[in-house]
């Protein structure tokens, strides 16, 4: 079975895990980092709201029915198609979205590999 871990992030006031292979949870704190330092930057008139990752953790117990776990990958597609929506102008958006498919097809590459060993 596959080691994940989980990055709790923090949207308003509201915070959720979103699962990865252990081996991929340090790029999705980094992206979202990457995200939040050139977020402001963009001029579109819808930019996408993007949460803080806050923490990273190896196990989570959840304890409230408020709290929920997402899947990596779903996270990162959601993520994609929402900065890929955006209509931006001013600031080239396409050096974002490529990191956003550059983590997004290394986790499309690991689940391929997980379901086939």
């Amino acid at each position: 079975m596959p080691t994940m871990r989980y990055v709790l992030m923090k949207e308003a006031d509201s915070l959720f895990f979103v699962e990865m292979p252990a081996t991929h949870a340090y790029q999705l704190s980094a992206l979202n980092l990457r995200l939040h330092k050139e977020i402001d930057k963009l001029t579109a008139e819808a930019v996408p709201q993007l949460p803080y990752a806050v923490a990273e953790c190896n196990d989570v117990e959840l304890h409230s029915s408020s709290l929920t776990i997402e899947d990596g990958l779903q996270y990162i597609n959601k993520l994609e198609q929402e900065f890929a929506a955006t209509k931006e102008s001013a600031y080239p958006l396409i050096s974002l979205l490529t990191e956003i498919r550059a983590l997004q097809a290394q986790l499309e590459q690991w689940y391929e590999e997980e379901l086939e060993g």
